[in-house]
């Protein structure tokens, strides 16, 4: 029977308590949310949103091609200068999502015979990009910078290292300078996913490339995307220009994809000016996820210390994760709940995001929540 191994992959998932599931959520939802990625509160903000508005009414709902054919409108040039700027690199280009992002630069910057060395850790959009490149990929251990070295020196020809700067997991922020040096020594490039970074860490919230004084470095390429920080949706790569125009000419999921809709660019450009006027927000999420962490120790609950704005708290197996969350949200918290395979080291967690726009109260609600339903 076509396709009937799928049944036997859903019983396996089953037994090993790893089913997922989609939830859908109205408008308007009651449960005070832990679980999104809307680190500066910006995605329902009456500026953005509105901007988001005025974009649709002035350019329609969607692109209308690819960015090659009719998908560039202005609006998108004015975001790509925008971006860069503010992030401190010489040009930007805008995907319809950071996963697309991260395929672009990792495939486009790895032709036939480089290496590229990626750490265990990283998202699967920068896996996925290593596996469609048409390089050799070694994988090396977390937040290591010694160990991209070591790869790097065992190979002649180009050569890039690709790296978060934050993990998505247990939100840990990578050596990004000492993964620079390493390159460096050796002549490689660097890829860094800054999905994380923008919006919460650097100066008013400028990324972790630019905190790390790489913003600009012609050895240097960062990825973001716009549907955290910035509330919207679609993402960005950001380097050189003679990097940027090598992708308009070779990056397969900027090429062949529709351009990103006008409305989400221009929420994004609304989030961005906006967070340029109000920088107080990047260093009250990082307030927050520091808060979060401090109480989750306090009562007891194994949390990972963040470095930017993902809280991270150890569950005893995948089921107990998935109970504990769904405990969570009977009490009115909604968390997220990692397990494996989105989880590299098979531990399972709950995941925490901090937003800048929670009060205090409301982190106490939360961690008093997550501590009366431990399992």
């Amino acid at each position: 029977m076509a396709f009937g191994w799928i049944d036997e992959a859903a019983e396996r998932r089953g037994r090993a308590g790893l089913t997922r599931t989609l939830r859908p959520r109205p408008a308007d939802s009651p449960l005070l949310d832990l679980a999104s990625n809307d680190y500066l509160g910006l995605a329902r903000h009456p500026e953005v949103t509105g901007a988001a508005a005025r974009a649709a009414a002035v350019w329609g709902a969607g692109a209308t091609g690819s960015r090659l054919v009719t998908g560039t409108t202005e609006l998108h040039a004015e975001l790509e200068r925008e971006l860069a700027a503010f992030c401190g690199f010489e040009a930007a280009l805008v995907l319809s999502s950071g996963y697309a992002a991260n395929l672009a630069a990792v495939t486009a910057l790895a032709p036939h015979g480089s290496l590229l060395v990626s750490d265990t850790g990283n998202h699967a959009s920068l896996i996925d990009g290593c596996r469609l490149a048409r390089g050799t990929t070694r994988v090396v251990g977390h937040a290591d910078p010694e160990a991209v070295a070591k790869a790097l020196g065992t190979h002649e020809g180009p050569a890039v290292a690709v790296s978060d700067t934050v993990f998505s997991v247990d939100g840990d922020a990578a050596p990004v300078a000492a993964l620079a040096a390493a390159c460096r020594e050796h002549g490689a490039g660097l890829i860094l996913d800054d999905a994380h970074g923008l919006g919460v860490l650097g100066l008013g919230g400028r990324g972790a490339v630019r905190a790390a004084g790489l913003a600009g470095a012609d050895d240097v390429v960062a990825t973001v995307t716009l549907s955290k920080s910035l509330g919207s949706q679609g993402g960005a790569v950001l380097g050189p220009a003679r990097v940027i125009g090598h992708l308009v000419n070779t990056a397969r999921t900027f090429i062949f994809d529709t351009g990103l809709a006008p409305a989400a660019a221009g929420a994004a450009l609304g989030a961005l000016r906006l967070l340029r006027r109000e920088p107080w927000r990047a260093e009250r999420a990082r307030e927050v996820a520091a808060g979060l962490h401090a109480r989750l120790t306090a009562a007891g609950l194994d949390a990972v210390r963040p470095d930017a704005a993902v809280v991270s708290v150890r569950a005893p197996s995948p089921e107990e994760a998935v109970r504990w969350s769904a405990d969570c949200r009977t009490a009115g918290l909604a968390v997220g709940c990692f397990r494996p395979p989105s989880v590299p080291d098979g531990i399972s967690r709950l995941r925490l995001t901090a937003r800048a726009d929670l009060s205090g109260d409301l982190v106490d609600r939360a961690v008093r929540v997550i501590s009366e339903t431990r399992p």
